[in-house]
């Protein structure tokens, strides 16, 4: 630490109470981003102690990133400034949960899995089984961005997120939407606050619409095809037809070697109702031989009562064998967790597949599928790196280069695959994403993100990303440089 580090840790021990802050090396080596390690850590323990924090920073100039259990802070760019890490762990109560209204309020630091386990007390749940999802926060969940398998029947948390506190970047409480559902006061200001990676406010409380939790008994289904055009086709048609799963993803003979060899180092708990939660932190159960890891998986999960389940089972098996699978399997709750859990953990457990892996995330329409697949994985082949690739039946893709080593050389092929994979998803020979948005990579390794931006081509909507930024935080303090477009 410097002496001006030094001087203003000290003022900011003044400011919240020492007891509040970490200034050791080994504490703050934790909250480190992109290699870049703060100056001090402060983990208040109050709204009213994080908007001291705030606008202590704001006086002194300081940048400051706020963060949970620190699952998904590699994603976005470098900082271009970090003083203070902001711990929002201690805010970790539930404020209001009413079961018969379905709906909640939450303070941002509470785990994500023991936020469920309540839930499921009471039969209900909120669908966002994310990566890391036994060691994420409500509030980091949001902040991030990602979504979980089952937004396909849920949707996003853009659908269920119905209000929320923040602090802005001049320290003031700021307050969007409400604890109810049918809620019409103001602007939707909150609904911002998804995936801004801190750059916007300090989110400090989230108020959700809850769901029915689906009950063990909930049933799997996975068929195999050699190729993707068989496991595409089988998507299509159960998009066309009276079905609903809960899940159905597609997934690459590379990403179901991974979950066939692998077990995801996350820990696991409990997502289901009537599920022995005392087992929660347990590692997900070994792929069984009726999954084929050298070929295209489609993989759909559905809950009902015993006669909706038969009328799945035998219309998902009818349907593959009309697009030629090779095998079909119906999973129960002894082995759906091995396949679900592993879908859920996808991000993660590619992650621990590569020392240099870099994750591209894609919106695309499921009707454009199949080109961009053929156009990425084409991108990939003739770089000789591997890769593997996720594709959920909402549209969002998740592709991954899996390269051996890490190393110069290999930073410039992954660099030179990544210009080529921004420039085909925005140009697209038939435009595949003219009005939805462009590809970006989620997590890559830090001599990736010091040679390219992991927004890819810039948006048509940059300059109001600018204002709004400056809207919520005039003096750039809230995880500067982090975000696309910032200046």
């Amino acid at each position: 630490m410097t002496m001006t580090s030094v001087e203003f840790t000290v003022r900011l021990e003044a400011a919240i109470g020492a007891s509040y802050v970490q200034t050791d090396p080994f504490s703050r080596a934790a909250y480190a981003v992109d290699e870049i390690i703060p100056s001090a850590v402060a983990k208040p323990s109050s709204p009213e102690q994080i908007a001291e924090v705030v606008r202590f920073a704001t006086l002194e100039k300081l940048a400051l990133i706020p963060s949970g259990n620190r699952t998904k802070i590699a994603i976005g760019m470098p900082p271009a400034r970090y003083d203070i890490a902001l711990d929002m762990t201690a805010l970790n109560q539930i404020a209001h949960y009413d079961p018969g209204d379905l709906t909640l309020s939450v303070d941002a630091g509470t785990p994500l899995a023991k936020l469920n386990a309540t839930l499921l007390d009471h039969n209900q749940f909120l669908p966002l089984l994310v990566p890391w999802y036994s060691l994420s926060t409500i509030g980091g969940t949001i902040a991030s961005g990602l979504h979980s398998p089952l937004q396909q029947f849920y949707g996003t948390p853009r659908d269920f997120l119905i209000g929320a506190e923040f602090i802005d970047g001049t320290g003031s409480l700021c307050k969007s939407g409400g604890r109810v559902v049918k809620n019409v006061t103001g602007y939707d200001l909150h609904k911002l606050l998804i995936g801004s990676l801190g750059s916007l406010a300090v989110i400090t409380r989230l108020s959700f619409r809850t769901f029915p939790a689906p009950i063990a008994g909930s049933r799997g289904f996975v068929a195999s095809f050699p190729n993707a055009e068989g496991a595409l086709g089988l998507r299509r048609a159960i998009a066309e037809s009276s079905l609903t799963p809960l899940t159905h993803d597609i997934v690459s003979p590379e990403l179901a070697q991974i979950f066939a060899t692998r077990t995801p180092n996350t820990p696991e708990a409990a997502a289901f109702a009537n599920l022995d939660r005392r087992t929660a932190q347990t590692s997900l159960p070994p792929i069984g031989n009726w999954f084929h890891p050298r070929e295209w998986q489609l993989c759909a999960a559905f809950a009902g009562t015993p006669e909706v389940l038969d009328r799945y089972a035998r219309e998902l098996t009818l349907l593959a064998e009309r697009f030629r699978a090779t095998s079909t399997t119906i999973l129960d709750d002894t082995t759906r967790p091995a396949v679900w859990g592993r879908l859920r953990e996808s991000l993660s457990m590619l992650l621990e597949a590569s020392p240099a892996t870099v994750i591209l995330k894609i919106a695309a329409l499921p009707s454009q599928h199949p080109a961009l697949l053929a156009s990425l994985c084409q991108i990939a082949d003739h770089a000789a790196v591997p890769y593997a690739l996720v594709a959920r039946a909402g549209g969002t893709l998740y592709f991954a280069l899996l390269p051996a080593l890490a190393n110069d050389e290999t930073t410039t092929v992954l660099a030179h695959c990544a210009g080529q994979i921004f420039h085909s998803v925005s140009t697209a020979a038939g435009q595949i994403l003219a009005n939805r948005g462009h590809a970006t990579i989620l997590f890559a390794p830090l001599t990736l993100k010091q040679r390219i931006s992991v927004w890819g081509v810039p948006r048509r909507d940059l300059p109001e990303m600018r204002r709004l930024k400056a809207a919520f935080d005039p003096q750039n303090i809230l995880a500067p440089g982090r975000f696309a477009g910032e200046i």
